[in-house]
């Protein structure tokens, strides 16, 4: 399955069940780089201030090229409270997904907004849209570190795939968990 030509072209403009007083939908320009910001500091603690992936991770503006950039934003205030990055089969962003399956990329929420169900109502948001993409199954790759994340793919059906773990570099394993879509929905 190839990517659409333009990332935006693909880009459903529907809002998403969230969590009281937030919203989620797609990232705006005027937003990227509070939606860098808030990357950077849902990661702090789990990279290396001076590792060229944080520079990566600041960069909306081109995730939101390559990708379906969504964002949970606070009804009131306009704040950024968390973000991720819907990722097609063989794009630029694309690690680990198969042909027929979608991918997340940087799931990330505010230190000020966890707790309050912003990176489950983000996920939820991206398994809709490997459902509307009639994907089989989404993936994600993550750190061994992240037993909050880790935790949140179980309580929503994700299962290791520890055949799809991968070093990006030598010293960083990243592990894969995988949603296979056309199981029952959970009680």
């Amino acid at each position: 399955m190839n990517p659409p030509a333009s990332a935006a072209a693909a880009r459903p403009h529907d809002h998403h069940p969230a969590p009281a007083g937030a919203r989620i939908r797609q990232a705006r320009a005027q937003e990227y780089e509070a939606v860098g910001d808030v990357t950077v500091a849902g990661y702090a603690g789990l990279i290396a201030a001076d590792q060229d992936y944080v520079n990566e991770l600041r960069n909306a503006a081109h995730r939101a090229e390559n990708s379906e950039l969504l964002v949970a934003v606070d009804e009131s205030s306009g704040e950024i409270l968390g973000t991720v990055a819907f990722v097609l089969p063989g794009s630029a962003y694309a690690e680990v997904a198969r042909e027929d399956e979608g991918e997340f990329r940087m799931l990330a929420v505010s230190p000020a907004a966890r707790g309050r169900g912003i990176g489950e109502a983000l996920v939820e948001a991206c398994l809709e849209r490997a459902r509307k993409h009639h994907f089989t199954a989404v993936a994600i790759s993550t750190v061994w570190d992240m037993r909050a994340a880790h935790r949140l793919y179980a309580r929503m059906g994700f299962h290791r795939a520890p055949e799809r773990d991968w070093w990006p570099v030598p010293e960083v394993e990243l592990i894969c968990y995988l949603k296979d879509l056309r199981e029952a929905p959970q009680a």
